[in-house]
Order: C-alpha cells, then sequence, then structure tokens
C-alpha cells in the first residue's frame, strides 16, 4: 500500500506498507521541516496525520515502523544539542510530534537496548562529520508496544558507507 490515505502527502512518495500475516511494515521517508523552518507547520500536521494511520493499522494488528524519521528524539541523538535547538529536526515541536507516536503506545526499540549516547545514523557531508562522530540518530525501526516480548536486539551499522545516512536493524522473533 502506498501513502497513508491523505490526500496532502500523497504526491512525494513517503510511506509504503507491507502487510504481513503477524503484522505491518511500514517504510516511511518523514518530511524535514527545511533550514529555515519553511516546512514547520506542514511537518507538524505530517506527525499528526501519520499518527492517526499508524493506530488504523494497529486496530487489525501491530505494527513496525522504520525510515528516516528527520528528527533527533532526545538531547542524546545528537552530538551537539544545545547548538542545534532550533535547527530542523531538533525543533520542540519536531520531537514533540515524535514523542506523541512513542505516547500512543509505540516503541523506540534501539533506545530499548541502549540509553547512552553517541550512536548516530546520519552525518554533514561536511567537516568530516562522520570520520569524527559529529551526528544525529534520526533513522529508527518503531514497533507497536505488543511486539516488545518478540524484539530481540537492534544495531546501528556506522561503518556501512554510501549515504549520509546508515542502515539500522533490528530483530524481531
Amino acid at each position: 500500500m502506498r501513502g497513508i490515505g491523505k490526500h496532502e502527502h500523497e504526491r512525494e512518495g513517503r510511506v509504503l506498507t507491507l502487510e504481513f500475516h503477524e503484522w505491518y511494515v511500514v517504510n516511511c521517508y518523514t518530511p524535514n521541516a527545511q533550514r529555515e523552518l519553511t516546512r514547520l507547520d506542514y511537518r507538524q500536521q505530517w506527525d499528526r496525520d501519520f499518527l492517526a494511520f499508524l493506530k488504523r493499522l494497529e486496530n487489525k494488528k501491530p505494527v513496525i515502523f522504520g525510515g528516516d524519521m528527520n528528527v533527533a528524539h532526545t538531547e542524546i541523538d545528537l552530538a551537539r544539542p544545545k547548538q542545534n535547538v532550533r535547527n530542523h529536526g531538533f525543533t520542540i515541536e519536531e520531537r514533540t510530534g515524535f514523542g506523541k507516536i512513542l505516547q500512543a503506545g509505540f516503541i523506540d526499540t534501539f533506545r530499548e537496548f541502549e540509553k547512552g549516547g553517541g550512536h548516530y545514523t546520519w552525518w554533514s557531508n561536511i567537516a568530516n562529520a562522520r570520520a569524527r562522530n559529529i551526528g544525529w540518530r534520526i533513522d529508527y525501526w518503531v514497533i507497536s508496544k505488543s511486539l516488545r516480548p518478540r524484539l530481540k536486539r537492534v544495531w546501528i551499522l556506522q561503518d556501512v558507507y554510501g549515504s549520509d545516512h546508515c542502515p539500522v536493524g533490528m530483530e524481531v522473533g
């Protein structure tokens, strides 16, 4: 299934959903609020509509979703939180939007295993940021709370190159 069922979001092709016997898997590329926060209002609407979509799916069976959420949820999810407070990807509005997803019964799987900082999935292409590990954790695997007993492990493959992001793996049994 393509999209989230809201016309205003479909032109950007940001969501693909696969239905399996036991759960849904949703791949998402969340809209970026942009450097001057020109899309922050749109991003906030997206967050509300995406959560509503996830809850509609979850009414039928558990949901696993992952991808570039374009937000570092907490201060430990980026190397320089104080310098980035009003920057896209770390605004209060974006962090609150992602927090509402978690409050609605979803789990940030990486944080189930790792409580500390220094673990990132995206690095700027300037100033040798990746080699210096000055990054952001903006790529996630998130699951319905009902799947928590089946969550085995989650890992970040920061040594895999090919993009300014790196892969994030998850094992659910």
